[in-house]
C-alpha cells in the first residue's frame, strides 16, 4: 500500500473517518485481561481484528504499551488485569551505569508484539495496520526514572544522551522489524518530551525522533507522532521538525489551538478525553465532546482527524466507544 497516498487521501477526503488508539478494550469483548493479551500474539491479533469488525475506524491501531521496550532493556514491570503496565525504577542512575547498557536484541515481548501485528495485517485487509511504539526521550525516561529524566538533562546531559542514543539504537531495529513483516507504520508515543521546554526538547527528543523517522520511514510506511504532554503547542515548532508523516496529540491541549501550528498538508489527529470520556463518560456526554470539537476543527481545518486523546483505557464501556463513532457519522450526516 502506498502509504504516502493513503495518508494524503484521508486529509483530502470530505468525510473522515476517526482513527482513535483502540485496542486494549479488546479485552472486553474477549472476556480476558491485561496480562493475558499482552502475553499471547494470537490473542492481541484476533483482539484487534474484532475491533476492526466493530467500528468503523481508518485505521487499526494497536495498543500503546510503554513498558515494553524499557522491559527489553531490563526494567522491572508491573501488569495488572485491568490496567496498563508499568515501569518500576530504574536502571540507569549513573554515567557508568548508561555506558554499561546494552542494546537489546528483539526477543520475548518485542518479538510477541511484531508477530501480532504479522498475524493483524493478515486477518485485517481493509484498512492499514500501525503498530504501537515508544519514543526515544519517553524511553530514556523509563530506563532512567520519569521524574529523574529532565533533570539529568540540565545535570547530567552526556549521561541522557547515551542512554537516548542507544534506546534510538534500539527503536530503528524495532520499528524496521514491524516494517519487515508488512506493517504500515507506527504510532510513535513520546510523551515525556511534553514535560521539556522547548530548548530541551530540540535537544533530547526532536533530533533521535528525527533519525528514527529518517531510518524507519518510507512511501509504503509511515511514523506518526504522538505526546499527549500539555504544552505541546509551546513544542509544536521543533516536534514539527522530526519529518513524521502525521502528530497526534493529547486532550491535556486545545486541539482547535494546536491545529492553527500545523501545515495544511499535515494531518493532525486528536484529541478526546481517554478517561472522563471513553472509560468514566457517558454515551451522551462523549457525543457531545466529540460533535463539539468536530464543529470547531472539522470545516476550518481540513487537515484534522478526530481521535482519542491518547490510547483509550482497557476498561472504558464499549457504549461509550461506540457513540464516539456514531458521533462522526452523525457529524457528517451518515
Amino acid at each position: 500500500m502506498n502509504m504516502r497516498q493513503w495518508i494524503n487521501d484521508v486529509r483530502d477526503a470530505k468525510v473522515k473517518k476517526a482513527m482513535p488508539v483502540l485496542s486494549f478494550p479488546s479485552i472486553q469483548l474477549m472476556n480476558i485481561g491485561v496480562k493475558e493479551l499482552i502475553a499471547d500474539s494470537d490473542t492481541q491479533a484476533k483482539g484487534m481484528k474484532m475491533i476492526a469488525d466493530r467500528v468503523d475506524s481508518a485505521a487499526s491501531v494497536s495498543m500503546m504499551d510503554l513498558s515494553l521496550e524499557a522491559e527489553a532493556f531490563g526494567s522491572e514491570i508491573r501488569v495488572a488485569d485491568d490496567e496498563v503496565p508499568t515501569v518500576i525504577g530504574s536502571i540507569v542512575n549513573s554515567p557508568e551505569d548508561a555506558e554499561a547498557l546494552k542494546v537489546p536484541t528483539i526477543e520475548g515481548r518485542p518479538q510477541t508484539y511484531i508477530d501480532a501485528i504479522e498475524k493483524a495485517c493478515k486477518l485485517i485487509t481493509d484498512r492499514p495496520v500501525f503498530a504501537g511504539v515508544i519514543g526515544p526521550f519517553s524511553l530514556a525516561g523509563r530506563l532512567m526514572g520519569v521524574s529523574e529524566a529532565m533533570i539529568y538533562c540540565y545535570t547530567e546531559p552526556e549521561m541522557a544522551k547515551t542512554t537516548l542514543e542507544k534506546a534510538t539504537e534500539f527503536l530503528i531495529k524495532y520499528i524496521n522489524a514491524y516494517k519487515a513483516i508488512g506493517a504500515h507504520g507506527v504510532v510513535m508515543a513520546e510523551p515525556l518530551a511534553g514535560i521539556l521546554s522547548p530548548p530541551l526538547i530540540a535537544e533530547f527528543s526532536t533530533p533521535y525522533v528525527k533519525q528514527i523517522v529518517e531510518a524507519t520511514q518510507t512511501d509504503e510506511f509511515l511514523v506518526i507522532y504522538h505526546n499527549c504532554g500539555n504544552s505541546t503547542i509551546q513544542l509544536i515548532d521543533s516536534i514539527l521538525e522530526s519529518g513524521a508523516a502525521a502528530y497526534h496529540f493529547g486532550n491535556a491541549i486545545d486541539m482547535e489551538e494546536m491545529m492553527a501550528h500545523i501545515p495544511a498538508d499535515t494531518v493532525a489527529m486528536g484529541n478526546i478525553d481517554p478517561a472522563s470520556q471513553f472509560k468514566d463518560g457517558t454515551p451522551e456526554s462523549i457525543r457531545e465532546a466529540t460533535l463539539d470539537l468536530m464543529n470547531r476543527c472539522c470545516e476550518k481545518y481540513p487537515n484534522f482527524v478526530i481521535s482519542s486523546g491518547c490510547d483509550i483505557p482497557p476498561m472504558s464501556k464499549w457504549e461509550n466507544i461506540d457513540a464516539f463513532f456514531a458521533a462522526v457519522k452523525e457529524y457528517y450526516g451518515e
